[in-house]
Order: C-alpha cells, then sequence, then structure tokens
C-alpha cells in the first residue's frame, strides 16, 4: 500500500517503468527543455529556484508530451482513423501536432469561447477543429459524434495512463538537471501533469517534495485534498484558463496520495508572477505557467514552518501560450 512520500506496490494509472517507456518512444520528438535560474528572483524569494521551462517544449506546453507518448502508443491499427480529443487549450495543439507526426487526422472538439492563440495553434498543426458549446455536455456529446463518424481514437487531455506517463518525462530530465532539489512546484487542474511529475520523482528521490500550485477561483484540488474525496465546483474563475479542469478518477488517488500539499493563490498574485518572468526571466509564460512562482512567493508557502527547510525548488513553466491580442490591448488602455 501508499506510504506518505513514497511510491510503492499502489496500482496507478502510470508507474516509474511507464514513464522511463514514454521517454524512450518521444524522445525524438521532443524537445529536452532547459532549466533556468535567476538570482534576483532568488533574493526575493529566499530560496534558490531552478525554472523548468516547458513554455519551450513543442506546441508551446508541456502537453506535447503526453499527447505524443499518447498517439505513439498506438497500435497501427487503433491509429489508422486518426484520433479525437475535446479541448479549449493546449492539449488540442499538442494532440494536433503529434497526429501530424504519426501521419494520422486529428480531430479537435473546441468550445467556442477558447481563446484565440489557442486555436490558432491547432489549426497551424493541423488539427481538423469542430466547433462545440462552451459547456462539457456539449464537448462530450460532439466528440461521440466525431466518434461514431470516423472511428477515431478518443484520447483525453489528462485522465489517461498514458497522457500522465508522458508528462512524467518532465521529472526525469529536471531531476538530471538539477539532483538537488529538496521540492517541486507544478500547476494542478486535472491532474496530468502533476501526476506524472509526483510518480516520477518520488520513485527517485522519496524524500522529495511535491506541491501542487493553484487558483483561489478553481480551487477543487485543495477542496478535495481537505475532503479525501474528489470536489467539483459549480463554476470557475481565473484568469488562468488552462487550470480549469477538474481532477478525474486516474489523477486523484496519485494527487491524493503523493501530492503533498496545494497553495492556492488569487489572480492578481498570478499576473504579478507573470510579469517577473517577462521581465526577470526574458521568458513569456502563461498564466496557468507562472502560478508555480506566484505560489513560491506567497505568504501562505513562505510562512509554513513545514517549508522553511526546503531551500532548493523546482518550478514548472508549464507552457507560453498567451493571447497576445488581449495582451496589447491592455497595453492600449
Amino acid at each position: 500500500m501508499e506510504v506518505k512520500g513514497q511510491v510503492t506496490a499502489e496500482k496507478y494509472a502510470a508507474d516509474i517503468s511507464s514513464i522511463r517507456e514514454a521517454q524512450l518512444r518521444i524522445g525524438s520528438f521532443i524537445h529536452r527543455t532547459p532549466v533556468i535560474s535567476s538570482e534576483t528572483l532568488d533574493a526575493i524569494a529566499g530560496r534558490k529556484l531552478l525554472f523548468k521551462c516547458e513554455c519551450f517544449q513543442k506546441g508551446g506546453s508541456f502537453k506535447f508530451r503526453g499527447a505524443c507518448n499518447a498517439v505513439f502508443s498506438l497500435d497501427d491499427d487503433q491509429a489508422a482513423n486518426g484520433v479525437v480529443t475535446h479541448s479549449s487549450g493546449n492539449y488540442a495543439a499538442a494532440l494536433s501536432l503529434a497526429a501530424k507526426l504519426r501521419g494520422i487526422p486529428g480531430y479537435i472538439i473546441i468550445p467556442k469561447n477558447a481563446p484565440k492563440c489557442k486555436v490558432e495553434n491547432v489549426k497551424r498543426y493541423g488539427g481538423r477543429v469542430i466547433w462545440s458549446e462552451s459547456n462539457l455536455r456539449s464537448r462530450e456529446d460532439t466528440a461521440t459524434k466525431v466518434l461514431q463518424e470516423t472511428g477515431a481514437v478518443l484520447l483525453h487531455p489528462y485522465n489517461d495512463g498514458r497522457t500522465i506517463s508522458g508528462q512524467g518525462t518532465i521529472s526525469l530530465e529536471l531531476l538530471e538537471q538539477a539532483p538537488q532539489l529538496d521540492a517541486i512546484i507544478v500547476p494542478i487542474s486535472g491532474g496530468g501533469l502533476i501526476s506524472g511529475v509526483a510518480l516520477a520523482a518520488k520513485s527517485i528521490n522519496p524524500a522529495i517534495r511535491v506541491l501542487a500550485a493553484e487558483p483561489m477561483g478553481a480551487n477543487d484540488a485543495a477542496q478535495s485534498k481537505a475532503a479525501g474525496r474528489i470536489i467539483t465546483l459549480p463554476e470557475t474563475n481565473t484568469i488562468a484558463d488552462g487550470l480549469r479542469a477538474f481532477l478525474g478518477d486516474l489523477t486523484w488517488p496519485i494527487v491524493r496520495d503523493l501530492v503533498d500539499d496545494v497553495i492556492t493563490v488569487e489572480d492578481k498574485a498570478i499576473v504579478e508572477a507573470m510579469r517577473l518572468c517577462y521581465e526577470i526571466l526574458k521568458v513569456v509564460v502563461e498564466p496557468s505557467g507562472a502560478i508555480g512562482l506566484a505560489a513560491v512567493l506567497s505568504d501562505d508557502f513562505r510562512n509554513n514552518p513545514a517549508w522553511k527547510d526546503y531551500c532548493n525548488i523546482g518550478i514548472v513553466l508549464s507552457g507560453g501560450n498567451v493571447d497576445l491580442d488581449v495582451l496589447w490591448d491592455s497595453f492600449r488602455k
């Protein structure tokens, strides 16, 4: 069974073996993203911060790792009719690119309120955009119709062992690049990213701590951890459009057992963290990607005695797909 902070015989949707297999499978397709640091940000945080720049990944986010592993895990018969997903964000572009590399169709169900930049990424990578209404029911119904019409394979953005395994390759790289880390802070939404990161990191170093960063306006993971069961919210309200999903039945057990804490932050802190990434790191990071820095600078983290001795912190900058039209409009105001 599970021992706090260690990965043992518990059966999860992924494990260190499947993550290492994913690394071999996708290694020729993905970027080995750099780890960067800043003495200025270290001084502000009072700790050594090491940023894993998944904003430099193909497709502009970590999502390509999971999508690539899921697509290339399919045998030829499974893949023949293509793949389908419903996503308003980075997974849509990631799956489009992975399908293109495999030479199969990628059918992407996108709600009409999706950020323009992310829709353009799907088109850029050859994904076949199919519109739905903005609610989950419409997205799922549209996906079912496409599956019936095409015979394609449905791939879930996060609640899939192949996707989790692909995301876990981040930890394999990061702990080679920065083996001294005491803790890793990871954005949390549906849980695919943090599940893979936690499984791999704690298999390599059982003493390492994995912390989730979550917007206050979409704090279902924090509520779920407190309640000991999956909590969903009637609505979410956050600038971090990539962090509005809820935990799945495959990601929840890993989050429940291996994520040591959830740090929630207000949108104002996320925007400030984005500004620091732009001004000091010189890196374009979307709100969801900047939340890890917001968390490590928060009073909840700084003033928590549980974390005072954790001096080397890895932060996953998960994506850099910013809607520049919105940004430029804000400048004009």
